[in-house]
């Protein structure tokens, strides 16, 4: 039986002690009201009830751990749940009311980590914002998002220094003087010691949880407005599928602000995991933090994760580590890679879902093995049933065969889909067409009844009436020891409609054996495809570049290489 203490080794806190404010009070309640009207055998889904449950029932264990900071702090389950109570009762006392936007532009550090909890605790709708973002994307944000207030961290202060919105400064300290801290002091002054009861419940379920913005690459950002219930049960499904508990220590790689952080800012406190955030991407700090900190679990983009494995002080590890992998779809041989370190990759899609490692895969040899785990898999427990289909003359949805052949559209709907594109009801009905939501992934249905990503739908490359994924010749060129990342996209060609043309950055120790040498590695690089790809897939041209246009989340950006081929 596994013991009910946590994996995370007892910590050296630097003398830290939390500011008396953040201490909860020796009779603390960790229940709120019953809203008015509900039936006996109801309690509307809210993801704030995980934390209250820790704290409950684990309250001296660590929850946020922010230790490679100038200012460290570490912070157990019942201080951090009051924490959370002081902010979300700072902000009913500055002025937000219920269904109001409170903008959050921070890394990943406590703030952001209590945000999350303290403005749906005060009925708000948090809106992270990138901080990878320009002055001027961000400015377009706050005004479409509606935004009443905005906590910002001090790197990010710039970024909205012509703004009139008000804002609410942390300097990531965690001690008195910081104007962060001062703003939760408020709040537990203001709440005179109603506690948690004191805070009214969101009585809907399905009301505006969190709203993320797109990165826009093809126009104005959206804002995806996800629900609680949504975020409730994405957060009970990400914890299951990836067997979190709290005997696991999850790593803050994957920022805070992207997507609601995959939901895990409350799959780990419905886990009761502990968290560790780091404010930036740096693989010294991970890679110390995977071999000492006992670390379970961490996300990340396929972008992220190859830079992990291609570490120079890459090994592998003594205890396993599990990755989730979404964003974009990862090559079998990044899903190698990793288990050769000894980090078990869990490949999720969206919300929606993962792959399963069957047991008729183990006797596979590593390379095949992976192949089949880079499908991205089954419906999530608590989604509904993923389909794959083509739009037939009357506009109904049709599944495709499960012949792991015949190219169709993922759909979805049910409980993890977001509830609309905020203030735009055009483009949430494009997305909802058909009472499901179109994802424009191009996918097939295997025989088992997994899904498989071919492309995006304009990615899908069309020679001599071939339809060529360019995620499948991605997967096979990066197999080339020499490739670390490659991107393919279409170039016109005279006879052929349509080739592809490939995108590489070598790997940073074979550079200089292909110094000035770039054509011979088109001809080593095409000879090595052929073994593996048919002829309309083979690249016709390579280019070897220093590296691949990327959004802020790190996805490549096809549409940047699409407008250099067109200049060719």
């Amino acid at each position: 039986m596994k013991p009910l203490t946590p994996r995370f080794p007892t910590v050296d806190r630097n003398g830290f002690v939390p500011a008396p404010e953040s201490i909860p009070p020796p009779d603390v309640k960790y229940r709120q009201k019953v809203p008015p009207g509900l039936p006996v055998h109801k309690h509307p889904l809210n993801p704030l009830a995980f934390l209250l449950r820790g704290a409950l029932i684990y309250p001296d264990h660590i929850a946020i751990a922010h230790p490679d900071v100038k200012h460290p702090a570490y912070y157990t389950y019942s201080v951090w749940a009051q924490r959370v109570q002081n902010l979300a009762y700072a902000l009913i006392h500055f002025g937000i009311k219920p269904r109001d936007t409170v903008a959050v532009l921070a890394p990943n550090a406590p703030m952001i980590a209590d945000a999350y909890q303290a403005i749906p605790a005060a009925r708000g709708v948090i809106c992270p914002i990138n901080t990878r973002l320009t002055p001027l994307e961000i400015a377009y944000i706050l005004e479409h998002s509606r935004a009443k207030l905005i906590l910002v961290d001090y790197e990010y202060v710039h970024l909205v220094k012509d703004t009139k919105i008000p804002a609410i400064l942390s300097n990531d300290t965690g001690r008195a003087g910081d104007p962060y801290e001062e703003f939760l002091s408020q709040g537990r002054r203001f709440s005179r010691e109603r506690g948690w009861w004191g805070l009214e419940p969101e009585p809907d379920e399905d009301a505006g949880f969190a709203l993320c913005y797109t990165s826009g690459t093809t126009g104005r950002p959206k804002g995806v407005l996800t629900t609680l219930r949504g975020t409730y049960l994405g957060a009970v499904a990400n914890a299951y599928e990836t067997k979190m508990d709290i005997n696991s220590v999850y790593l803050w790689v994957l920022p805070m602000f992207h997507a609601g952080g995959w939901t895990y800012p409350w799959a780990a406190t419905f886990a009761v995991s502990a968290q560790i955030t780091l404010r930036n991407v740096s693989y010294p700090l991970i890679w110390n933090h995977l071999r000492n900190s006992s670390v379970t679990h961490y996300c990340g983009a396929p972008t992220v994760q190859i830079g992990l494995v291609n570490y120079p002080e890459t090994e592998k590890l003594l205890k396993p580590v599990t990755a989730i992998i979404a964003g974009s779809a990862p090559t079998a041989h990044l899903i190698a890679s990793l288990e050769k370190i000894g980090i078990n990759p869990v490949h999720t899609y969206g919300p929606f879902t993962r792959n399963h490692l069957q047991e008729s895969w183990l006797a596979l040899p590593l390379e095949e093995r992976a192949k089949h785990m880079a499908r991205q898999g089954y419906s999530y427990t608590t989604a509904d049933g993923v389909r794959v289909v083509y739009q037939t003359e009357d506009e109904d949805l049709q599944d495709v065969p499960q012949d792991g052949k015949t190219i169709g559209e993922i759909v979805v709907r049910g409980n993890l889909v977001m509830r609309e594109y905020f203030t735009d009801e055009k483009a949430t009905e494009k997305a909802f067409k058909g009472g499901y939501f179109r994802s424009g992934d191009l996918a097939v249905m295997y025989p088992d009844g997994s899904v498989g990503i071919q492309d995006r739908s304009k990615d899908i490359i069309i020679s001599g009436g071939e339809n060529a994924s360019s995620l499948a010749i991605e997967q096979e060129l990066v197999t080339h020891p020499d490739v670390l990342e490659v991107a393919v996209v279409a170039r016109g060609h005279p006879k052929w409609g349509e080739r592809p043309m490939a995108f590489v950055t070598l790997h940073p120790s074979k550079t200089a054996k292909w110094e000035n040498k770039h054509k011979e590695f088109e001809i080593d690089l095409k000879a090595h495809a052929r073994k593996r790809l048919p002829g309309f897939a083979t690249p016709e041209w390579v280019a070897v570049v220093p590296g691949l246009p990327k959004t802020s989340t790190g996805k490549i950006q096809k549409v940047e290489l699409r407008k250099r081929v067109a200049k060719l």
